[in-house]
């Protein structure tokens, strides 16, 4: 079963690994990580968005042990993103900011940036990034669209989309 997971991390060192440990002794496949350093909570920690899978039987274990390891559990759920897409940005995707443009689709709550792979062959060279979006369902697929859609104009980025997908 595929499970999200909110938590919050003291904002000091190890506490990544005090959250990934019980995931790895109660062998949970660990999917996504979206680790939010620079926008701490109003209690001053740090949020993550953990997606695992795991077999439903485990989460109370993984929650207790998340706990003893002090570890805040925000939020535990079946995995709420049901559509996916993959898009590709190319043009000088480093040097414009690529975290700013995954916040702005991890903001809006209904969809975030699952996944990226950036090429990078230079300095002063086109740089490439394949990004895969998650979202809660096929219109806010086409929400998120049209934000990147927006953002990649303004950074003068060409966005690519799969052949039957219009932004």
């Amino acid at each position: 079963m595929r499970v999200s997971m909110d938590i919050e991390l003291k904002d000091v060192p190890g506490q990544m690994l005090l959250a990934l440990q019980p995931l790895s002794e109660c062998r949970a496949n660990l999917i996504t990580v979206l680790h939010h350093h620079q926008k701490l909570t109003p209690r001053k920690t740090v949020p993550v968005q953990l997606v695992l899978e795991t077999r439903p039987e485990n989460i109370p274990d993984i929650k207790a042990r998340l706990e003893e390891n002090g570890i805040k559990v925000v939020r535990v759920g079946e995995h709420r993103f049901r559509e996916s897409i993959n898009v590709v940005l190319i043009g000088h995707v480093v040097h414009t900011g690529i975290q700013d443009t995954i916040d702005e689709i991890d903001k809006t709550g209904f969809a975030e940036v699952a996944d990226l792979t950036l090429s990078m062959p230079g300095i002063d060279m086109i740089s490439s990034a394949l990004i895969k979006i998650n979202a809660l369902g096929k219109e806010e697929i086409q929400k998120s669209l049209n934000i990147l859609k927006e953002v990649s104009a303004k950074k003068d980025l060409l966005m690519v989309l799969p052949i039957d997908v219009q932004a």
